[in-house]
């Protein structure tokens, strides 16, 4: 890559970095996830790699210097995805530039993600998930907590970062079958989470014997986050995980199960008995109906499996 305007100083690069840590302090106070923080941040500082080792700055990078770099992320055998998350970000952060009147311009007004390849969700069976929820042990206080948020999540569909935001004053518990609760989700977006009998149980039996547990080993104010860890503060989005994966290695050993794995079984399991299209997507809080749609073709997949078994002139497995 070559280019006509005059290399990089020391005091470029510190105002490169500025640049980035104005922004990222400005998207903090945004509702974003650990996960989608750190990726904004990743994305900036290796595009800034680029564009130093090319003599370049923020104010004077033009159109065609972005597809340069978008092309070597698909040289370098990036997963499209991947590549398409970058330019996302680098769209957010040079809008950014422009309404700070750092640039005149938008140099990313144009560029189109590539094509994502259409990946079917990851989900569990339902003689899985059953085996998943019942192996906390409910008698202890992290175990309880366990329990109540593995059945938050497939019971709510909700994402991990909206579970660890949960507050203590978002759900009261009640003899009802069904509890809803309004929450904030993906992009700032309301929306109403719906908790089955089986998930109010579990908080209920949470909020009675493993809560009050976990606050005595609080050092310093009692957090008001309803899901805490062994130390009484707010469980990170990571602990999850990991207390996930280590009920999965008990289960089946199946591998690959994460957080949004649960999210994708609740909205499989709701399509798959009747659900409608329009319900799941406002259970979900998708913005478009295409978001949604993905799970159609796992419903689809389903038919032509139990056809394939049931029919006389199915092709038996």
């Amino acid at each position: 890559m070559c280019s006509k305007n005059k290399g990089n100083t020391i005091e470029n690069l510190k105002q490169e970095n500025k640049y980035i840590e104005d922004y990222l302090r400005e998207i903090s106070n945004r509702r974003l996830s650990e996960y989608t923080y750190k990726s904004y941040e990743i994305d900036l500082r290796q595009f800034e790699e680029y564009i130093v080792a090319g003599n370049l700055a923020f104010e004077t990078v033009t159109n065609q210097n972005i597809k340069f770099y978008l092309a070597n992320l698909m040289r370098t055998n990036k997963n499209r995805r991947t590549i398409a998350r970058k330019l996302s970000s680098l769209k957010t952060f040079f809008y950014f530039l422009s309404k700070n009147n750092i640039r005149k311009d938008d140099p990313t007004i144009g560029l189109k993600p590539p094509k994502a390849e259409k990946l079917l969700p990851h989900f569990l069976e339902n003689q899985e998930i059953e085996s998943l929820l019942v192996k906390p042990d409910t008698t202890d206080p992290l175990g309880a907590r366990d329990s109540a948020i593995l059945e938050v999540l497939y019971s709510g569909g909700l994402r991990v970062a909206e579970l660890v935001s949960l507050k203590l004053t978002d759900v009261k518990t009640n003899d009802d079958k069904m509890q809803t609760v309004r929450i904030i989700g993906k992009g700032n977006k309301e929306r109403i989470v719906i908790f089955g009998s089986m998930a109010q149980k579990a908080i209920k039996n949470y909020l009675l014997n493993g809560r009050p547990q976990l606050v005595k080993n609080a050092k310093g104010k009692e957090s008001d986050e309803l899901f805490l860890n062994r130390f009484g503060v707010r469980i990170t989005t990571r602990s999850i995980a990991r207390m996930l994966h280590k009920y999965v290695m008990l289960t089946s050993a199946k591998r690959g199960v994460s957080p949004h794995t649960l999210r994708h079984t609740f909205a499989t399991h709701m399509l798959n008995n009747g659900a409608d299209l329009r319900t799941l997507q406002q259970l979900l809080g998708h913005s478009s109906l295409s978001a949604t749609e993905i799970y159609t073709h796992l419903s689809h997949e389903r038919i032509y499996d139990v056809y394939q078994h049931a029919h006389p002139r199915g092709e038996k497995k």
